[in-house]
């Protein structure tokens, strides 16, 4: 029998990281040499960065800087098919028995998806357990509007349901495969934090820094027309699932 490549990662890792990336080109050097700082010691952890349609250099930087690197891989969506649709096509296409996903623009580091595994490592059965970044160090305004729409959907939905868009979003492959039509845009943390809560899953959350982006701009918080577009589409969504909850 030959022997193994120590270089290779593991056939079932730990964790699998999704990090959806589009239009990250000039970010992507800094996240993935970030990467490599924190999972230096790690060999049971895979990061998979989704290429989701992105038109600007991002597909002709990447295998260069992921060549290095084995515990990284990209999948390329084509077209883009959303934030949340990204993310799904990276969990599709993961290997870990613990999943999740943090954004590609460094406002929250890589290293926090550590922090929420040790709560994983420590479960009796990872597949009840959901973990999630809490943010802290951001501007006032995005803290009244994050407030804002957690009291909102905590109303409706009758569930705690607190920075609702905090990464990373960690849970056990099990609690994935017993998803059921997740949104392809951003209410996909909505969708996957009301679920865990509904299925009676524990709920741990944990203090996460946000700070600024590295490079470009958000693609939804950029102004307040940009942000009564997101909270129309999230209420819409969140209508469609308080209808669902009634019908059970």
């Amino acid at each position: 029998m030959p022997a193994s490549d120590p270089t290779s990662p593991p056939s079932t890792p730990t964790l699998s990281l999704v990090i959806p990336c589009y239009n990250e080109a000039a970010n992507l050097p800094l996240l993935v040499d970030r990467c490599a700082v924190v999972f230096a010691d790690r060999d049971d952890v895979e990061v998979v960065l989704v290429d989701n349609g992105s038109t600007d250099a991002t597909p002709d930087v990447l295998p260069g800087l992921l060549a290095p690197h084995p515990f990284l891989r990209s999948v390329r969506v084509e077209p883009n098919q959303g934030y949340g649709g990204g993310i799904l096509a990276g969990l599709r296409a993961a290997r870990g028995r613990v999943l999740g996903w943090t954004h590609a623009d460094l406002q929250t580091d890589p290293q926090d998806a550590l922090i929420g595994l040790e709560r994983f490592e420590r479960a009796d059965d990872p597949d009840l357990l959901f973990a999630k970044g809490r943010r802290f160090g951001r501007p006032v305004t995005d803290v009244v509007f994050t407030v804002g729409m957690a009291v909102f959907e905590t109303a409706l939905l009758r569930a705690p349901l607190w920075d609702i868009n905090a990464q990373p979003t960690l849970f056990g492959r099990g609690f994935f495969e017993r998803w059921s039509d997740p949104p392809t845009d951003f209410s996909l943390d909505l969708f996957a934090y009301y679920e865990a809560t509904r299925q009676g899953l524990e709920v741990t959350r944990f203090p996460v820094y946000f700070g600024q982006r590295a490079h470009g701009v958000s693609r939804w918080n950029v102004d307040w027309t940009s942000r009564a577009k997101f909270i129309r589409r999230t209420v819409d969504y969140s209508l469609t699932m308080a209808r669902a909850r009634r019908g059970r």
